[in-house]
């Protein structure tokens, strides 16, 4: 049996880097967005409990196709095996400061 192919995504949210894992993605039809599916939480053991997992299975309950910005990815990698999902606090900065997202494509003069 072949395995599925595993994605690892890191991109900014909201002051934080999120590092999450995922067997499908795809450029979203909506312009500017990537599209994340079928994401992988790890079934570890019940025993040993990861507080930054529980948050981002949490926060992640219910949804179905996660659709990113491309502005905010940082990276994506295919891996061969899935790591533990992770948020990560950005050093730096005014957390009451969130920088106005700049576009991607810009009109030229010449287009009326």
């Amino acid at each position: 049996m072949a395995s599925k192919t595993v994605y690892k995504i890191i991109f900014h949210n909201q002051n934080k880097v999120y590092e999450i894992y995922a067997h499908q993605l795809n450029q979203s039809a909506m312009l500017g967005f990537i599209e994340i599916e079928d994401l992988i939480f790890g079934e570890r053991s019940s025993v040993v409990i990861d507080p930054a997992e529980e948050k981002l299975q949490a926060e992640f309950s219910g949804v179905k196709r996660a659709f990113v910005p491309l502005h905010s990815v940082i990276r994506i990698d295919e891996v061969e095996k899935e790591g533990t999902n992770r948020i990560l606090e950005t050093s730096g900065g005014d957390g009451n400061v969130t920088p106005f997202p700049s576009p991607i494509y810009t009109p030229t003069k010449d287009s009326n």
